[in-house]
């Protein structure tokens, strides 16, 4: 056998196999879906462009816009500890329907009791000057003047306004008139499991017409554009009216 045949034989059996690609780990997260439907009384539903009729004050209300903000969404776990979302700011609008969905990614598997959030943005992020996504100013959701986030618009038509419109800009976030208002909600008796199915789903619900729940008719006070005692008063009515109805998984 000749020196060089000899020699391939020799690197061929020292050659090291490589090997094979480690196999990708199992999926450990899930998407979980925040569902918000909102209602009227006397309705099924409630959406823009339709007219209603306040069980309070009488008003006949069409609303031609209503958004929102959520923030700091976390979800408690079975033992106790909280799953925190990271960058966690949404601004619902209610322009494509009466229910407003969150998409809340990568969610860790497990057996879950609890969600809380933030209606309103947090203070720091009404002081930390410009901002992408949900809190970009071009939402046309940020008082310049005021270095602040409106909170909660609600615009709309009413012949019983002097104006034949209503008008509400809601926000404030510091001091004795911030709206900034924490919920949470237990799953009452039930818990979301996350195991990777993709159809994990929390529903709540909310009430529009609670924005008039204390306040006056628009006929009094038709327009609110700023941080006071009336803008806190309807934002905290709209908010304590969340409700969770169910999981679906």
């Amino acid at each position: 056998m000749g020196i060089f045949a000899l020699t391939l034989i020799i690197l061929s059996s020292c050659k090291k196999e490589t090997p094979d690609p480690t196999p990708a780990a199992p999926a450990s997260t899930d998407n979980v879906a925040l569902k918000i439907s909102h209602s009227w009384t006397g309705a099924s539903t409630f959406g823009l462009n339709t007219d209603y009729v306040h069980p309070v004050t009488g008003d006949a209300l069409n609303f031609t816009m209503l958004k929102y903000y959520i923030s700091n969404i976390r979800l408690k776990k079975a033992d106790g500890t909280w799953w925190i979302q990271p960058d966690s700011y949404f601004l619902l609008n209610l322009e494509n329907g009466s229910a407003a969905e969150i998409n809340i990614p990568k969610v860790p598997y497990g057996e879950y009791t609890d969600i809380e959030y933030v209606l309103g943005v947090d203070s720091l992020r009404n002081v930390s000057g410009a901002q992408a996504g949900a809190l970009s100013t071009s939402n046309g959701m940020f008082w310049s003047w005021n270095s602040g986030y409106i909170m909660l618009k609600a615009e709309g038509t009413s012949p019983n306004s002097t104006s034949n419109a209503f008008s509400f800009h809601l926000g404030g976030f510091a001091g004795a008139n911030s709206v900034v208002t924490k919920r949470s909600h237990n799953f009452v008796g039930n818990s979301l499991s996350v195991s990777g199915n993709g159809n994990c789903q929390i529903q709540l619900s909310a009430k529009p017409e609670n924005l008039w729940l204390t306040s006056p008719s628009v006929s009094t006070v038709s327009t609110t554009h700023m941080p006071g005692a009336g803008a806190k008063a309807m934002a905290l009515n709209f908010y304590n009216s969340f409700e969770f109805e169910e999981i679906n998984e």
